[in-house]
This record gives structure tokens, sequence and C-alpha cells, in this order.
């Protein structure tokens, strides 16, 4: 487990190398010109070509990117372009809310999703099957910034329950976990519907119930451990989406996360800050998978890992 752990942790090396590179020609393609913007509208074109000078940009394209890559290498990532701070206290002040809402949100979805999937695999073709699916795929077909906006609607504005937007208390938490959930909450039902229905197909699974258990007893005790393997897999995979993807859900509900900073920073061509968030993200899937392939040898102890 551990000579597997160091082999994963050493091959995050030359990936994370080539996506510094897509990252950093990608942000580079974004149309604008930071200078242009910090400059103010009234500079003029000699004001400009002195700020691109200051900010590095009149040179080459492989000298920034070494310039970029010996600062990150140093714990540097620079100053944001928009507010003046350093990048890290950017993103760290941004951080938590954005993780504490996505944790939030795979909570409750994977409990939903999993009960949901779980008895429609033991009541086939029968209303509760319907049922459950019938709501999975409508959970998936709904835009999630109207669905943001309907329950602001309903339990913000009509009914005054729960606050429209920004992150004053628990109830902040409500409304967007709900909307950022609810697409996860979809597939983790479809999916480990189609997972538990293929294990209770399996040989052993018929042993368990000629044995005399009840049919708990083979689901609980025996089907769902193995049936659980690909739904961590996608959980996993949910999970990193969810973290490196509420843009939108941060800008209906105003929230003061990853996503909302991500949208002002393109907004301003704010180069660090993009790189960053967007390093970010990559090492938090790269991490999440890591995790996920580890989780298998506890679900399954047959794993082994060379």
């Amino acid at each position: 487990m551990v000579r597997y752990l160091v082999k994963r942790l050493f091959m995050m090396i030359p990936i994370l190398f080539f996506v510094t590179i897509f990252i950093f020609l990608f942000v580079h393609m974004i149309p604008g010109d930071p200078a242009r913007l910090i400059a103010g509208p009234k500079a003029t074109i000699e004001d400009i070509n002195l700020k691109r000078i200051e900010l590095g940009l009149d040179k080459p394209l492989y000298e920034q990117y070494l310039t970029y890559m010996g600062n990150m290498l140093q714990g540097d990532f620079g100053n944001s372009l928009r507010t003046k701070q350093f990048v890290m206290d950017e993103i760290g002040s941004r951080f938590m809310p954005t993780f504490w809402l996505t944790f939030w949100s795979m909570i409750w979805a994977v409990i939903i999703g999993l009960v949901i999937g779980i008895v429609s695999a033991k009541k086939r073709n029968k209303w509760q099957d319907y049922a459950g699916m019938f709501g999975a795929v409508s959970g998936l077909s709904l835009p999630s910034f109207w669905l943001g906006l309907v329950l602001i609607q309903i339990f913000s504005v009509k009914l005054g329950w729960l606050p429209t937007g920004g992150l004053e208390s628990w109830k902040s938490y409500i409304l967007p976990s709900i909307t950022l959930g609810t697409g996860v909450a979809a597939v983790i039902a479809r999916f480990s519907r189609s997972s538990v229905l293929d294990v209770l197909r399996e040989d052993y699974i018929r042993t368990a119930r000629s044995k005399g258990l009840t049919e708990g007893n083979v689901v609980w005790g025996h089907a769902l451990k193995n049936a659980l393997i690909p739904v961590v897999t996608m959980t996993g995979l949910q999970f990193g989406f969810l973290l490196g993807g509420s843009v939108v859900i941060e800008t209906v509900f105003s929230w003061p996360g990853l996503g909302r900073l991500l949208i002002d920073s393109v907004n301003f061509r704010d180069y660090p800050v993009i790189q960053a968030e967007m390093l970010l993200f990559s090492v938090e899937f790269i991490l999440i998978n890591l995790f996920v392939d580890l989780l298998y040898g506890f679900l399954n102890p047959k794993i082994r890992y060379e």
C-alpha cells in the first residue's frame, strides 16, 4: 500500500507539469489585455505599454512561463492584478466556503442517491422503482441555475425562511447545497441502481438466498459492498467536479467562494489568480482519484496494490 501510494504521488509530477503548460497557454488565450484593464479607460497607448512591461507581458510566452514556473516552485504564485493581494491569500479566504458547500451538498446527495438507487433496485419494475427513476431523470434535467432561482423565489422571497445569498449562518448553506447536490443525487441514484442490479444477479447472491438469509441481509450484508465500488468512483469524480465547478451556483447565490473568485478573475483577466485556481482544481482531482483508489481496498479486501 505504501509503495503504491509513493508511486502514485511521484506520477503526479509529470502530470502537473503538463497541466501547468496547458493552463498557462489557456489563460493567455483569453481575449482581452489585463494591462489595458488595469491602466483604465482613459489610458494612452504609452501608459498601456508601460503597464505591460511592469507586468512582464511584453516578454515572449516561453520566458513568461519559465518565470511563472520558477516562482511557483518557490511557493510564490504572485499577486492578484485586481486586488494586489497575494494570490494564495485570495484563494485561502475563499477555499473553505466552497469546500463546506461542496461537502454538505455531497453528504445529502450521497445519502438520498444511495437510498433511491437501492430501493429502486430491490423494487425493480414496481412503483417505487418508477418513482425513484422519474425523480432521478428530473434532477438531471433541471438546469442548476433555474433550480436555484426557483428555490430563492419560493423559500426566500415568498416565504422568507432562508437568505437569498451570501454566507451569514448555517441557513445560508441550505438552498445552494440543495441546488448543487440535486444533479449529483440523480447521478448516484441511477448509477447505484444499475450497480446493485448487476450484483444481485451474481452466483454468490443466489447462494446467500438459498441459505435462507433475509432479503435485507442479502442486500446490506453481501451485495452492497461490491455494488459500492463503481459508485465510489462516480462519487469521487462528482465531488471533484463540484469542488471545482460550482461557478454557476456561487454566482446565483452570491457565494464568497472559489467559483465566484474565478468569474471575477476571468472578467478582469487576472492571470495569476486564474492560473493558481485552475492548478488547485487539477491537484484536487488527482488527490480525490488517489483517495478513491485507496478506498477500493477497504471495500474489497481482495484488491491488492502493486
